[in-house]
């Protein structure tokens, strides 16, 4: 968890949000305790300007060079997975780019395109891993990690009366060629994980990104106690219970909270017009608690893909955010909540199994499958009758 807080901290010291060291860890909220008698840390003094998050005026930075980093890497990995794997195991993972498989996500358990680690060698899983962690934090890696470990505990506890589980269960797929300027994309995905990359001329872009846990607390055995979305479900109930009633009364829309996310595995989510509380209506100290919410979200993704997705959130205003609850705003109670901006959109649902089962997504209103990014190549090239894009 330190190494999370640490993460934030630098980035908002750095002034990639321009705003001061202790903006987004509020003191008392489940990111940021300081020890009881322990001096309180020094904050930088704040930045001269006004604050560019509320007051809507920040420009993206210029990212390019490191979004192509991250893209070249992924490029890299991707081959190095994709040269040891066998001839009949390349085709049963590749897919043309422009197939409609590449729509295909869910995050239920079921039959999936692709290969799995049960496909693999060790070198080759070996090599899988390494492409995985090309896209994701390290927390994000070690989150996407545990969650599949989870379907063995689901195996133990069902012993064959629910849907298959299996811990390797889990499939690769390549859609175009890997390359280094190329346009291509990539999927991993299984029971309660699906991870959608996208790049586009050597830009990368993520979404869907959906992580899920069941159990969302193991309640039995030697990994007892372990809850891995523990973060977006004790920040999500500080905020909710953060609010005054009558902050509450525009925050809390439904007593029930849906038996799903929303948007489901639909193909663009649109989950209507934003709902809520608006962040230009919170106090200081809530505007923490929900900009380090979503950060948490955000940062799942390696930092140059989050940080793209972050700036597209500034320059569109933090005080367009939404903040929507339904549900009970206690533990134990089924409840859901939302993240609704120009930009994205956070799902956050646990309602089934009585309250210990989490759905969680992150949508780019713009980006998921990389539409912008493709908008902008094919605008871009229309008029070239060798690159295959005129009518």
């Amino acid at each position: 968890m330190a190494r999370f807080q640490n993460t934030i901290v630098v980035k908002a010291a750095v002034g990639f949000w321009l705003i001061p060291l202790g903006w987004l860890i509020p003191s008392g909220s489940a990111l940021a305790q300081t020890p009881p008698g322990a001096p309180a840390p020094s904050a930088p003094a704040p930045p001269k300007q006004q604050n560019a998050i509320l007051s809507g005026s920040a420009t993206l930075p210029p990212t390019d060079a490191a979004v192509e980093r991250a893209a070249k890497e992924m490029a890299e990995a991707a081959l190095n997975f994709w040269k040891a794997l066998t001839p009949e195991l390349q085709a049963k993972c590749s897919f043309p780019f422009d197939t409609t498989e590449r729509f295909n996500w869910h995050f239920i358990p079921r039959e999936r395109k692709g290969i799995t680690w049960n496909d693999m060698t060790p070198a080759q899983q070996a090599l899988a891993h390494a492409f995985l962690a090309s896209g994701l934090s390290n927390r994000g890696y070690q989150q996407a990690e545990t969650i599949m470990s989870l379907d063995q505990i689901l195996k133990e506890v069902e012993q064959g009366k629910g849907p298959l589980r299996d811990p390797n269960n889990y499939a690769f797929s390549i859609f175009g060629t890997p390359g280094e300027h190329a346009t291509w994309g990539w999927r991993f995905e299984g029971h309660h994980l699906s991870l959608t990359f996208t790049i586009v001329d050597g830009r990368a872009v993520a979404g869907p990104v959906f992580f899920g846990t069941n159990p969302a607390t193991v309640l039995a055995g030697p990994r007892k106690g372990l809850r891995v979305l523990a973060v977006e479900e004790d920040l999500g109930r500080e905020l909710i219970k953060s609010l005054t009633p009558e902050q509450q009364k525009t925050a809390i829309y439904d007593v029930k909270a849906p038996s799903e996310i929303i948007t489901g595995n639909s193909r663009k989510a649109n989950p209507g017009p934003p709902i809520g509380l608006a962040a230009g209506d919170m106090t200081a100290v809530q505007q923490k608690l929900l900009m380090t919410l979503v950060e948490n979200y955000a940062y799942r993704l390696r930092p140059e893909l989050a940080d793209q997705d972050l700036a597209k959130i500034a320059a569109a205003g933090f005080k367009n955010i939404h903040f929507a609850w339904a549900g009970g705003v206690e533990p134990g109670q089924a409840h859901y909540y939302r993240l609704h901006g120009p930009t994205f959109l956070v799902e956050f649902d646990n309602t089934q199994n009585n309250a210990n089962h989490i759905h969680t997504v992150w949508r780019d209103s713009a980006n998921d499958f990389g539409e912008d990014l493709l908008r902008e190549h094919y605008d871009h090239h229309k008029h070239d009758p060798a690159h295959g894009h005129d009518p």
